[in-house]
């Protein structure tokens, strides 16, 4: 019998600060750290959070061949308590599935915790049944031995949890952003971007355990205008947001599909979608073209009205029923139809007149998606021995030809039941159009009816490298490419109508990926879920070259028994090698084959060594792994030599807290914010004293929750208690003796208005403009001065049609007067402004561009920096989005003299390289002055750094992925970084 890492501790798979502060414990320091903390400075760490193995193979025990699968593995587990320390398999484990092949038997339970399910917790057991006996041959996955959970706790009420998860994904979709366009127009009311429903309580397995509370999110972005269906884990007691998990599987990112969307006409206009054209029975061979000029043969469905429909009814099971294989016409139907699993009303499969479909079909890519569907579906069939996506004959749908806003849109996903194919655009057909595509979105359905790897993180990534393999494996089979061809490892390649396939494609899995270039990344939407797309290809080229080196046949056989077997939905690359290895190993390989094996993941770096040590890396950190959103709201400040940042436990089991020190990592930071179960966000500190939001559950509060602004001495002290209300404050500011916040106002038509205290005066003030009408938020404080958001909605269009107008304005207390700083006329979204006492400076987002012949022009995704100089009164625009200079800005800071700004890499940048893992593509933070000179990056971190507040000159304090998983670094500027 082999162990692998007995004991191995297991957390949930999301952003890297929190699967690695779970795995690794952690304990906040500081650099050079000399004294006790003046506060609670306990170190924050994490214990193992299992003693079952995640995997035991090569085993022959005995167990009941006369007894169900499910009852024999759960036998099994109970006889061997010393070995898997599962003390109650019957009443912990539920079975999740049995799959059969064979002689083979794998059986997946799932666990439970005082009836409630644990998060992502399965364990597999492996049988084989022969003559009349059955043999146990191993485990795998992960079930959590020290949960210890109050599940009598009087949970928050579904509603607030269900308000706090929604905003969550909203802040998530744009983390930098003050205001996203939303607007209705005068007279109309707009439809809510995102919603939530309660899908009810259960264990979060984080150190000992949390009761959570599941929310399903679903909606629009507004801005790119990306489909969202999100699972959202809300702490119970606390409402603490814990983790974020989208239930699509798309093709690309978000970020590439906004930047792949070019402006013009859909396909093919609204509203000439098929309309119900009545059921059929009798199947039929039709004749029609690709989008790549071959003639096939497509299996259709004569319908009961005379026409024929686009269905395949000709695969039968065992049992004579057949599976149906459909393609559904949404020409002109937006993805927002489709959300929840919905199926909008009048949609209805492709239709044809005759057995000859014409050239609109083809054209819409209905086609094809036939056809591929169909080749994907006998591979799996022929190759694997499995029946349809989930192995049991279900369907298969393929709903084709959506848009956004009317718009093209060039992505595809799998949303949990059925395969969704955008509507391609003047250079991308339509995303069926090739078979590696199809096969990746089918693919993502097997994957979720065996491992269900969760999609976030490492197993996201895992989820991905595996629909990249047999999705390339299948088109590579279909189309005789050989395996030793340089187009044969490339991921869409055949999608475009002029670029050649390696500039066409959008991943390649021959791109060398290594964990060297593993990106450490939060998962929020903005940050590809933690990776899952940009860090893919250094599994899926392990894999990849298995199949080079092995053989196709081997290959496929090895990573399907690895997928189907072994992995579990929490498993990491790691995990990934091990199951890889095991099921070589299953196939009796020899030697010199397990070598090969061993030698792809080595060659990639996925080894137990890197995982050890992937979160360990530090540079000049004031405090490690913050464990918090990548959020404005969770930005830090410094001022004085000090610094103030939210931070929550290793585990994300505690609401956050606000930490202080000092710049020069001299002494230990400490806790200031009392250990009351309230959540802490937007500190401020002005070198004397820290300012910050707290949010507490509230059960007599008309909102569930009170918001309250504190204030307390830097080196700890008293907490005094500045202002209090039930209504949700959504921004803050702080300096000297003033504090400004923007708070949701139900006396203000809903809008948020932003407030004030000055001095030691309970009296609060609200700013308003007599001329405009919408909301002001965001605010930020320097010298006596307020500059906020102002959220301008014309009661009248402008020449263009708009409605709305997004700028920043600044308010001098002492004199009363307001000055408008500049703004833009139909910008989608703003980032907070941020205020020195020279300026006041704000990025700008106003479109996404376009894309002529073929090449990005310069207004792709990119944005926009104003600033206003104080004392020339003159309001700069710094980088135009339109212009040669564009760049891609996230945030903005400002010292008296230098502006800050958070950068991600140009999408020229992520396109030409198909968003392959490169650490440049990381977030940077780059350096201007006023007048917009690059003067250089702030820091030579090699990790994303983002969220930067300004101290001094080129002093800024930010979060840095890097610093031992999103810690909190402090650079002071550089000419160059090597």
């Amino acid at each position: 019998m082999q162990e692998h890492e007995l004991r191995r501790a297991k957390a949930l798979p999301t952003i890297a600060v929190l699967a690695a502060a779970a795995i690794l414990g952690t304990t906040a320091h500081a650099a050079n750290a000399a004294s006790p903390a003046p506060a609670d400075p306990a170190p924050v760490t994490a214990a193992p959070a299992t003693d079952t193995p995640a995997l035991v193979d090569d085993v022959t025990d005995p167990v009941d061949a006369t007894v169900a699968p499910d009852k024999a593995a759960k036998a099994h587990l109970a006889s061997h308590k010393d070995r898997y320390r599962i003390g109650d398999p019957a009443g912990t484990l539920t079975t999740a599935s049995v799959e059969t092949q064979g002689e083979r038997e794998t059986v997946r339970l799932d666990q439970r915790y005082k009836g409630l399910p644990v998060f992502g917790a399965q364990y597999v057991v492996r049988t084989e049944k022969t003559a009349g006996r059955r043999t146990v041959t191993g485990t795998s996955g992960t079930y959590f031995t020290k949960l210890d959970v109050d599940t009598t706790v009087t949970p928050i009420p579904a509603a607030l949890a269900v308000s706090r998860a929604v905003e969550e994904v909203r802040k998530s979709l744009h983390p930098g952003s003050a205001v996203v366009a939303s607007i209705p127009r005068p007279g109309t009311t707009a439809a809510p971007d995102l919603t939530g429903t309660d899908q009810g309580l259960l264990v979060m397995p984080t150190g000992t355990g949390l009761l959570a509370r599941r929310v399903l999110v679903k909606g629009a972005d507004v801005v790119t205008g990306q489909p969202v269906l999100r699972d959202v884990y809300v702490g119970a007691a606390n409402g603490m947001p814990l983790l974020s998990v989208s239930r699509i599987k798309s093709f690309v990112t978000g970020q590439q599909a906004a930047a792949l969307a070019a402006d013009g006409v859909t396909t093919a206009p609204a509203g000439t979608q098929s309309k119900a054209a009545g059921t059929g029975t009798a199947p039929v061979v039709g004749q029609a073209t690709t989008l790549h000029g071959a003639t096939v043969a497509l299996p259709l469905v004569r319908s009961d009205a005379g026409s024929y429909l686009l269905q395949d009814r000709t695969h039968q099971q065992p049992d004579g029923t057949t599976v149906p294989i459909t393609t559904w016409d949404a020409r002109g139907r937006d993805y927002y139809d489709l959300m929840g699993g919905a199926w909008p009303e009048g949609l209805a499969p492709f239709t044809s007149a005759s057995t000859t479909l014409g050239a609109d079909l083809t054209a819409a890519g209905a086609v094809d998606a036939a056809w591929d569907a169909t080749k994907v579906y006998e591979w799996y069939k022929a190759k694997l021995g499995r029946t349809s996506l989930d192995d049991a004959g279900m369907p298969i749908d393929s709903v084709v030809g959506i848009t956004y806003g009317g718009n093209p849109w060039v992505n595809a996903y799998w949303d949990g039941t059925r395969m969704v194919y955008g509507s391609g655009d003047d250079e991308y057909l339509p995303l069926a159009a090739d078979p590696d595509v199809v096969g990746h979105e089918m693919t993502h359905g097997v994957v979720e009816h065996t491992a269900s790897l969760v999609y976030a993180g490492q197993s996201g990534a895992l989820n991905e490298a595996i629909a990249d393999y047999f999705g390339n494996a299948i088109d590579v089979d279909a189309s005789g490419t050989p395996m030793s061809d340089p187009q044969a490892s490339l991921i869409g390649g055949d999608l475009c109508r002029t670029l050649t396939p390696a500039t066409c494609a959008l991943r390649d899995l021959d791109d060398g990926a290594t964990t060297a270039d593993f990106q450490h990344l939060i998962d929020t939407p903005s940050m590809d879920d933690g990776g899952v797309h940009l860090n893919s290809t250094i599994v899926s080229g392990a894999l990849w070259d298995l199949r080079q080196k092995l053989g196709k046949t081997t290959a496929d056989k090895i990573v399907y028994r690895a997928l189907t077997d072994y992995l579990t939905p929490m498993s990491d690359f790691v995990d990934a090698r091990d199951a890889v290895l095991a099921s070589a190993t299953s196939f009796r390989l020899g030697k010199a084959d397990l070598k090969v094996v061993r030698t792809a993941f080595d060659s990639r770096g996925i080894t137990a060594k890197w995982k050890a040590t992937l979160y360990g890396k530090g540079t000049e950190v004031l405090i490690d792994r913050l464990n918090t959103g990548m959020y404005a709201d969770m930005t830090a400040s410094t001022a004085g030599g000090w610094f103030a940042v939210p931070r929550s436990d290793a585990n994300r089991t505690e609401p956050t807290s606000i930490w202080a020190g000092r710049t020069n990592g001299k002494g230990t930071p400490y806790r200031i914010s009392p250990d009351d179960g309230s959540i802490n966000s937007f500190p401020h500190t002005d070198g004397k004293r820290v300012v910050w939001l707290s949010v507490a559950v509230d059960p007599a509060s008309p909102t569930y929750e009170t918001n309250r602004i504190l204030s307390a001495p830097i080196g700890g002290g008293r907490v005094k208690e500045l202002y209090s209300s039930p209504y949700r404050i959504n921004g803050l500011g702080f300096d000297g003796d003033l504090v400004a916040w923007s708070q949701y106002d139900p006396a203000q038509s809903y809008l948020d208005v932003v407030r004030y205290l000055r001095g030691s005066s309970p009296a609060v003030h609200t700013l308003a403009h007599p001329d405009w009408f919408g909301p002001a938020t965001a605010p930020s404080v320097k010298d006596g001065k307020i500059s906020y958001v102002r959220y301008e909605i014309f009661q009248q269009p402008d020449a263009n049609g708009i409605y709305w107008s997004l700028g920043a304005e600044v308010h001098d207390v002492t004199t009363g007067k307001t000055t408008y700083a500049g703004g833009d006329f139909g910008a989608e979204r703003v980032s907070y402004p941020d205020l020195s006492a020279t300026a006041v400076a704000w990025m700008t987002d106003r479109d996404y561009g376009t894309i002529v012949d073929g090449q990005w022009s310069q207004g792709a995704y990119h944005d926009s920096i104003r600033l206003f100089d104080f004392a020339t009164r003159t309001p700069h625009l710094l980088f135009e989005e339109n212009s040669p200079q564009a760049i891609r800005a996230d945030t903005v800071a400002l010292s008296g003299t230098v502006l800050t700004v958070t950068e991600e890499a140009p999408v020229e940048a992520w396109m030409a390289t198909g968003g392959y893992p490169d650490n440049s593509l990381n977030p940077k933070l780059k350096q201007y002055t006023f007048q917009g000179k690059y003067i250089g990056p702030a820091s030579c971190s090699p990790g994303a750094q983002m969220f930067a507040s300004a101290g001094v000159g080129r002093e800024v304090v930010f979060m840095d992925s890097s610093a031992s998983g999103f810690g909190l670094a402090y650079a002071t500027g550089a000419k160059t970084c090597k």
